[in-house]
């Protein structure tokens, strides 16, 4: 699959500069002010009576949790805005990990998700707010979230879309190397060969000793998942495998509730 040129969905950031030094306690946060920074609404949840807590994707500040004030409010003009997969630019203050949102204007330029599409993009979002840190900038993995979003929005086969956007999520949050190298010898996989992904240490030829719950994967298909092609059958049902096993380890066991979602409905 062709990746689509971000910078043609989201307008260029303009942000304030961050502190480079690691966050301390609340009370020690020099105060922040940012504005017209490209996000998203991963979740949101009441706070009050008129306001919204909000679980934010950034750009160039990742995660963040914004209080929308006044945002239940009947006649608010964030109301209609606040919404997830929609493009926004945001502005916030505030010296706390809770901030305050100042601003949030739609963007736009993004086709909207329907039906399954819909559900998966509630996967993605789930997967991030699971595996993501906050205040961890990642703006690859941000790019990759928009590029999985048009790419549902435009009608693409979902599997190959989160397949491709699981495989960025792990490599970017530091749960997973290279697909196409074996982890100790940096050596190319080799395309006949046969392999296992030990969620520890990455890719290693297969030996026949390791647990009988781990996959054993076609060099083939790890190439195609680097490549981010998914138009072999065996490379569409190995990925399937090998990343719902790397998901379920680096979870604790722990089933997405969308995820399970999926599973039922595939099942009817």
């Amino acid at each position: 699959m062709n990746e689509l040129p971000v910078d043609e969905i989201l307008p260029a950031t303009l942000a304030c500069t961050i502190s480079s030094k690691p966050a301390g306690r609340a009370a020690l946060r020099p105060e922040r002010r940012v504005a017209e920074q490209p996000g998203f609404v991963l979740h949101s949840y009441p706070h009050r009576e008129t306001s919204l807590v909000l679980d934010i994707f950034s750009r160039d500040y990742g995660r963040l949790a914004l209080v929308a004030k006044g945002a239940k409010r009947p006649y608010s003009a964030l109301r209609g805005v606040l919404q997830t997969f929609q493009p926004l630019s945001l502005a916030w203050a505030g010296k706390s990990e809770l901030r305050t949102l100042t601003g949030a204007e739609w963007v736009g330029g993004m086709p909207p998700l329907t039906g399954h599409a819909l559900l998966c993009g509630f996967y993605a979002n789930e997967l991030l707010l699971k595996f993501c840190a906050r205040e961890d900038p990642c703006e690859r993995l941000f790019d990759h979230y928009v590029l999985t979003l048009t790419r549902l929005g435009a009608g693409a086969p979902p599997v190959q879309a989160l397949r491709s956007f699981e495989r960025i999520l792990l490599r970017e949050t530091g749960h997973a190397s290279a697909f196409d190298y074996i982890a100790h010898t940096r050596k190319p996989v080799a395309a006949d060969g046969i392999y296992v992904f030990d969620p520890e240490h990455g890719v290693r030829a297969a030996k026949g000793m390791e647990p009988s719950h781990w996959p054993l994967i076609a060099g083939q298909t790890l190439i195609d998942m680097e490549r981010d092609e998914y138009e072999r059958a065996l490379t569409l049902t190995q990925s399937k495998q090998l990343m719902r096993f790397l998901l379920h380890h680096h979870l604790g066991g722990v089933t997405l509730n969308t995820r399970q979602i999926l599973i039922d409905l595939h099942t009817l």
